[in-house]
Formats: C-alpha cells, sequence, structure tokens
C-alpha cells in the first residue's frame, strides 16, 4: 500500500505569512520613529531658536521618541547654535546639554530637569558686533585679546588712538569685569564710555537659560570661553516665555 507523502506547502505558507506581517510591522515602526523623530527635532529646534536668536541643530538621545512618547522621559536633548544670543551679546557659538527630563506635569509644572551644561564660545567679531551695536559702540573699532594676561583690549577712536583693557573673570557663579587701563595719549577715557564698555560686556555674560551658573571663563587667542553648568530645574506650564518652555511644547512627548 502506497502512503501519500506528507505536503509541507500550507505550514510554508503559514510562516511566510507570518514574516511578512512581522516586517511590515518593523517597517512601520523604523518608519513611524523617524517622522517623530524628525518632527520633535524640528519642534525644539524653532522653541529654541526664538531664545537663541539664530538657527540651531537639536540632537535626541539613543532612546527610541515612541517609547519617550509613553513614559515621558528623555535620557537628554544637545543643542548647537553658532550665532547664539544671551542678554545682548551676540555671536555666540553654542554647545548644551540637558539631562534627565521628565516631561511628566503636575504642581503647575510642565516637567523637570536633572542638570544641564553648555560651553560658549564668545569669539572677538562677537564681542564686537555687540559693542558696536550700543550707543557708544562708533567709538569702539577694534577688540584683541591677550590670553597670557586674561584681558580684552578694545581700540577706541580713528587708528585705535586709545585702548580699554578689561579683565574678565568668575568666582562663586558671577562674572566680574574689571577695568585694567584706560587712556589715550596718557589722559583717561570718559567714564560713560569705559562703564558702557564693561556693563555691557558683564550683561552678556551672566544671562543663562535653565538657571545655569558660568563655573569656569578663558580668554584665548581670538575669543572668550565659558563652560555653564546647571541643577534641577522645574519647566514652566506652557505660556511661559523663557527658554525652559522648550520641551514641554513639542507633539508626542507632552
Amino acid at each position: 500500500m502506497t502512503v501519500a507523502a506528507n505536503n509541507p506547502r500550507p505550514r510554508n505558507r503559514v510562516l511566510v505569512a507570518l514574516l511578512v506581517v512581522i516586517a511590515v510591522l518593523v517597517a512601520a515602526l523604523i518608519g513611524g520613529e523617524f517622522f517623530v523623530r524628525n518632527q520633535i527635532k524640528s519642534c525644539m529646534a524653532d522653541q529654541f531658536q526664538s531664545e537663541l536668536g539664530s538657527q540651531v541643530d537639536v540632537g535626541l538621545s539613543w532612546k527610541p521618541v515612541l517609547l519617550q512618547a509613553v513614559d515621558k522621559k528623555v535620557p537628554y536633548i544637545t543643542i548647537d547654535s553658532d550665532d547664539g544670543s544671551f542678554g545682548p551679546a551676540t555671536g555666540m557659538q553654542v554647545h548644551a546639554k540637558v539631562e534627565n527630563i521628565d516631561l511628566q506635569a503636575s504642581n503647575g509644572n510642565s516637567g523637570t530637569i536633572g542638570s544641564s551644561s553648555a560651553d560658549v564660545d564668545w569669539s572677538t567679531a562677537g564681542i564686537l558686533s555687540t559693542i558696536q551695536a550700543q550707543t557708544f559702540g562708533a567709538l569702539v573699532t577694534g577688540v584683541t585679546t591677550d590670553a597670557s594676561a586674561g584681558t580684552l583690549a578694545f581700540d577706541v577712536g580713528p587708528a585705535g588712538l586709545a585702548k580699554l583693557t578689561v579683565k574678565p573673570t568668575v568666582a562663586g557663579g558671577v562674572v566680574t569685569v574689571q577695568t585694567v587701563g584706560a587712556e589715550i595719549l596718557g589722559l583717561g577715557l570718559p567714564t560713560d564710555l569705559v562703564d558702557g564698555v564693561v556693563q555691557i560686556l558683564t550683561d552678556s555674560l551672566q544671562t543663562y537659560p535653565l538657571d545655569m551658573k558660568p563655573t569656569s571663563l578663558t580668554v584665548t587667542d581670538s575669543s572668550i570661553k565659558i563652560s555653564l553648568e546647571g541643577g534641577a530645574f522645574t519647566l514652566p506650564a506652557s505660556g511661559g516665555s523663557t527658554q525652559a518652555q522648550a520641551p514641554s511644547s513639542c507633539g508626542l512627548l507632552t
């Protein structure tokens, strides 16, 4: 008697169908992840751009955004700007990182962050542009640095006839700017000009987002470099006007 051979085709068809379904689901998840990630990066960039006054690049953590949308926890985000503005300052290069973000709203806020840090590079071109934008700025024609002395020298008047030299330092989370020299042909420069330059520099080096404070300041051959650090911070509820509001208004993460 002849026994009919088993036909494996039905089982193979089920396996193939299952693999197709899995492939479609994986493709949909990957496509959804990339789409939502790009949307949120664009949204955050728009928010931080309004605060920094320039184009910014936002980087998201390794954690899938679709998972972040569920548990409201973001390991970190990075923010880069080539022409940031803090206070009256312009032309600052900024690289910032915000860590341990919890976007679960409570008690009138939109979440919390665990810590933040930033590296800021303010070039002499940016410093000069900031000073020249003031009412007295036309009198200042150039800026140079002395890295060994930790000072900035401002040329005042035609051909740098006069010089104003200042030294910025940081202590206890506060930047101070001290006048080292201010003379024109042996005579003192006008007090209003000296005070104006010192005040603008001081204001530019004091205003930072997320309650970050300066921890170090270095004068290089072509810029001032500042390191900033911030601790735990409560994100204000939507409708506030601070930079910290940015993560609370980006689509699926809220």
